[in-house]
C-alpha cells in the first residue's frame, strides 16, 4: 500500500495545497506551527475519519471557511483508488471512494491503513482510560473496518438508555430492552478488544524485550462489566454483562447513568509484574508505547495482508538515542513513511538516502 498524492482545499492552515509522493520516506521539516502535524492528521483522517486533536470536525476547517476537503490517490494491490472527504457542517460529511459516494463508514475506512506515532502517544499510560480506550479501538478498526459501526451502535444504544434513566419513572420492562441490547452490542466489543489485546501482546512482548533487556511486559485489559476469562465467546461475554448489570440496576437507576461496560474498561501495562501506570519510569513508559506501535505496524500488516502506512509526529525528539535507533531501524524500506521534524539533525547521512525532503512554511510547500 502506497499513498500517491495528496489534496487539501481550506483544511486546518491548508488553503490548498497538492503533494505528490515521490519516495517511500519522507522528511517534513519546519519551524513548529507552521503545519507538520496538519499534513499529517490529514492523512491519519483519510484512514480513519477522526483526529486526535478534536473533538468535532467543524475545527478542522481553515477559518472563515464553509468546508474543507480531503483528496488521496491511494495505490493498493496494483491499482490505484481515490479517497475524498467533504467536511460541510453541519450537514454530515461525505464520503467518496473512486467518486462514489459511501453511507457507511467501513467501506471507505477498508481503503486506507495507518499507524500514527505521536507526541501524545508516549503520554498512553500517563493519560485518561480514554485514551487508551481510544488507542486499542483505533487500532482495531485498521484491521476490523466494520468495528467502528459496531462501536457506533454501542454508543447509540448507550445514549439513549442514559436519557430513559434521566426520566422521572423507569419502567423495568423499558429497562431491560436496554440492558438486553447493550449486553449484545457491548459484549462483541469487549470480545474484539480482548482478542486483538492478545494478538498484539505477543508480538509487543518480543519487541519491549529487544530494548528492555531483562524486563517483561504484560498486557491486561481491564473491564468494567465482571469476572471473565480470555476464551470467553461473545455468547458467555453477554450472560455475564446481563447479570451485572441486573446487579447494579438500582444504583444505575438512582445515578441515571450507565455504570459499567465497554465504554468504562482499560488496559494495564506491567513490567515485571508491577504496574508501569503508576510505577514505571518514563523511559520505561516510552519503551512500552514503542513496542506497542512497532507490534500494531506489524500486526495491521499480517492481518491485512498489506503494509500500513507509518506516521512520526516530532517523536524522535522526545526519544533518547537507544530509542531513536531502535525505531529508525524497524522502518523498513518497504514501509512508507512520512515523518515530521523540526530539521534533520536527529537522522543519519544513510538513513536521508532516498529520503524525499519537504520544508512546510505558513501551509505551503516551500523550496529553499
Amino acid at each position: 500500500m502506497k499513498i500517491k498524492s495528496i489534496e487539501l482545499t481550506n483544511f486546518r492552515n491548508y488553503s490548498n495545497l497538492f503533494f505528490e509522493f515521490k519516495e517511500d520516506k519522507t522528511l517534513v521539516i519546519g519551524k513548529n506551527a507552521q503545519g507538520k502535524t496538519n499534513f499529517l492528521e490529514a492523512l491519519y483522517y483519510l484512514s480513519s475519519l477522526n483526529s486526535k486533536r478534536i473533538s468535532r470536525d467543524s475545527e478542522l476547517i481553515s477559518f472563515n471557511e464553509d468546508l474543507a476537503k480531503l483528496k488521496a490517490v491511494i495505490v493498493k494491490d496494483d491499482y490505484e483508488q481515490e479517497l475524498e472527504v467533504i467536511i460541510n457542517p453541519p450537514k454530515k460529511k461525505i464520503l467518496k471512494v473512486n467518486g462514489l459516494k459511501k453511507n457507511k463508514s467501513s467501506e471507505f475506512l477498508r481503503v486506507l491503513s495507518i499507524v500514527n506515532f505521536c507526541v501524545d502517544d508516549l503520554l498512553l499510560l500517563r493519560g485518561d482510560p480514554s485514551n487508551r480506550r481510544h488507542w486499542l479501538d483505533e487500532a482495531i478498526c485498521q484491521i476490523f473496518p466494520i468495528y467502528s459501526d459496531k462501536l457506533s451502535k454501542y454508543n447509540k444504544i448507550r445514549l439513549q438508555k442514559s436519557n430513559y434513566l434521566a426520566q422521572f419513572a423507569v419502567v423495568d420492562d423499558m429497562l431491560d430492552v436496554f440492558n438486553s441490547q447493550l449486553a449484545t452490542s457491548g459484549a462483541n466489543i469487549i470480545y474484539l478488544r480482548k482478542k486483538f489485546l492478545k494478538e498484539i501482546a505477543k508480538v509487543a512482548v518480543i519487541k519491549h524485550e529487544n530494548i528492555a533487556k531483562g524486563e517483561v511486559l504484560k498486557l491486561m485489559y481491564e473491564t468494567s462489566v465482571g469476572d471473565m476469562n480470555d476464551d470467553m465467546s461473545p455468547g458467555e461475554i453477554e450472560e455475564v454483562f446481563k447479570q451485572s448489570l441486573n446487579d447494579i440496576r438500582q444504583d444505575e437507576i438512582r445515578r441515571a447513568q450507565c455504570l459499567i461496560g465497554p465504554h468504562r474498561d482499560d488496559v494495564s501495562y506491567f513490567i515485571n509484574d508491577i504496574d508501569s501506570k503508576k510505577f514505571a519510569s518514563q523511559g520505561q513508559q516510552r519503551t512500552i508505547v514503542l513496542a506497542l506501535k512497532l507490534a500494531e505496524l506489524e500486526i495491521i500488516k499480517e492481518k491485512n495482508n498489506d503494509i500500513p502506512i507509518l506516521l512520526l509526529d516530532d517523536v524522535l525528539a522526545e526519544l533518547d538515542n537507544v530509542r531513536q535507533n531502535f525505531l529508525l531501524d524497524a522502518v523498513e524500506d518497504k514501509i512508507q513513511t512520512v515523518i515530521t521534524s523540526v530539521d534533520t539533525l536527529a537522522f543519519d547521512k544513510k538513513f536521508l538516502e532516498n529520503v524525499d525532503i519537504i520544508n512546510i512554511k505558513n501551509g505551503e510547500i516551500i523550496n529553499e
